[in-house]
C-alpha cells in the first residue's frame, strides 16, 4: 500500500507520509454475531449501560434500536454532546472520579487518543478483520466509518458536478455550493486534509473563490440542500443517504479522486460499571451484523477489510478510501485550520 500522495502538481516531496489510500475487498458473506452465553447473561443482569456519543442523536438512536432488537434487556441511556464538549465532560468527570459512561463514542480520533489512558483494554472478537490504518489504539475501535460524498438537489441541478475538482468551477458559484466549516470536527478535518493533500495545495483557494455558503455542521447543511437554499454540497454520506432513502430529491455520488473517511474511536472507560453490557454493545457494533446495519441502513462505509454488505454507489474496484495519517493529522491540525479559516473568510 503506497504512502505517497499525489497532488495536482505531482508528488508531495520532502515530507512524511500524509495519508493512505486503501482499497478494501468486495462484500463477503456476513458472519453471524454469536456472543458467549456468559457475556449475554452478564449484560442481562446489569440491564443497562450509559453511552456518551458525539454522533447525531437520530443516527445513534437507530443504532440503539437495532441493538435492542437482538438484546432488548439492555437499556441504553444516551448522552449526546458535540465533539469538544464531550471530551471536556469526560475529562472533568474522570478528574472528579465521577465518570459514569460505560462507552465513549467519538469521531475525533486525535481528541480520543489524548485521553487514551482513561480507557480499559478492549478488543472485539473480530479484531484481526479491521484495517490497521483505521486504528489508533488497541483500546479504541472504529464502530462507525463515515465517508465523504458529493450531493446535489436533483430537482434544481441539471448539470451536476462529477468530481471534487468540479466544485471549483465558476458555474457553481454565487453560493450554489454549501460547505461545512473546517473547525466543525473530526470528520470535516479529514475532508479538508484530503482536499489539500490529494487535490492540490491551491484547492482551498480555488474552491473558496466560488464563494460557498458556510454551515456549522452537516445537519443544517443537508437540510438546506433539501430545501434548495444551496444546490450542491460535499457531505458525509450517512447524513444525506437516509434523506434520499426517505424520498428527498437528492443525487449522491462518491468522487473518483478518492473518499476521505474518518473512522471513529470508541472505547470502554476503566471506570465502567456495566462492563458486560458495554462489551456486548461494542462487540455487536463491530461485528459483521452491526457493520451490515451501519452500511445498509445508515449509509456508512466500514473499516473492515472485507465489508459484510455493499453500500449503494460504492465500488471498491473504482473508489479508493483515503485515511488521514494520524501523526500528521495531529501535527497539522492547528496551523492548517487557521489557514483554512483565512482562505474561506471564516471567523470563529
Amino acid at each position: 500500500m503506497s504512502k505517497s500522495i499525489l497532488t495536482r502538481r505531482g508528488i508531495l516531496a520532502g515530507s512524511a507520509a500524509l495519508g493512505t489510500f486503501a482499497i478494501i475487498g468486495r462484500a463477503s458473506a456476513a458472519k453471524p454475531f454469536d456472543p458467549p452465553a456468559s457475556l449475554v447473561e452478564g449484560a442481562r443482569k446489569e440491564g443497562r449501560m450509559v453511552l456518551y456519543t458525539a454522533s447525531f442523536t437520530e443516527t445513534m438512536l437507530e443504532v440503539i434500536n437495532a441493538f435492542n432488537k437482538r438484546f432488548p434487556f439492555v437499556r441504553v441511556e444516551m448522552v449526546r454532546a458535540s465533539g469538544g464538549q464531550l471530551i471536556t465532560r469526560v475529562q472533568t468527570e474522570a478528574a472528579a472520579g465521577k465518570l459514569v459512561a460505560d462507552v465513549v463514542d467519538h469521531s475525533d480520533r486525535a481528541l480520543m487518543k489524548r485521553i487514551e489512558d482513561l480507557f480499559a483494554d478492549y478488543a472485539p472478537p473480530n479484531a484481526a478483520d479491521y484495517m490497521e490504518t483505521a486504528l489508533i489504539s488497541p483500546r479504541l475501535w472504529p464502530t462507525i466509518t463515515p465517508g465523504w460524498a458529493i450531493a446535489y438537489n436533483s430537482e434544481l441541478v441539471k448539470n451536476p458536478p462529477k468530481n471534487w475538482m468540479d466544485l471549483c468551477k465558476p458555474e457553481y458559484g454565487n453560493a450554489q455550493i454549501g460547505e461545512v466549516i473546517g473547525p466543525s470536527g473530526g470528520t470535516t478535518w479529514a475532508r479538508i486534509m484530503f482536499e489539500r493533500q490529494v487535490l492540490g495545495e491551491d484547492y482551498w483557494a480555488k474552491q473558496a473563490a466560488v464563494k460557498p455558503r458556510l454551515y456549522p455542521s452537516g445537519a443544517p447543511l443537508s437540510d438546506a440542500l433539501v430545501r434548495g437554499e444551496v444546490t450542491i454540497a460535499p457531505l458525509i454520506h450517512n447524513i444525506v443517504y437516509p434523506k434520499k432513502r426517505d424520498g428527498a430529491p437528492l443525487g449522491i455520488f462518491f468522487a473518483p479522486e478518492g473518499i476521505p473517511i474518518c473512522p471513529y474511536a470508541t472505547g470502554i472507560p476503566k471506570t465502567a460499571v456495566n462492563r458486560n453490557a458495554a462489551k456486548l454493545f461494542l462487540d455487536w457494533m463491530l461485528s459483521d451484523d452491526g457493520q451490515t446495519f451501519s452500511i445498509a441502513d445508515q449509509g456508512n462505509l466500514t473499516s473492515l477489510k472485507n465489508p459484510p454488505a455493499k453500500l449503494e454507489g460504492y465500488d471498491p474496484t473504482i473508489h479508493k478510501l483515503w485515511v488521514p495519517d494520524f501523526a500528521q493529522s495531529e501535527k497539522l491540525h492547528d496551523p492548517w485550520l487557521e489557514e483554512w479559516n483565512k482562505t474561506y473568510g471564516y471567523r470563529q
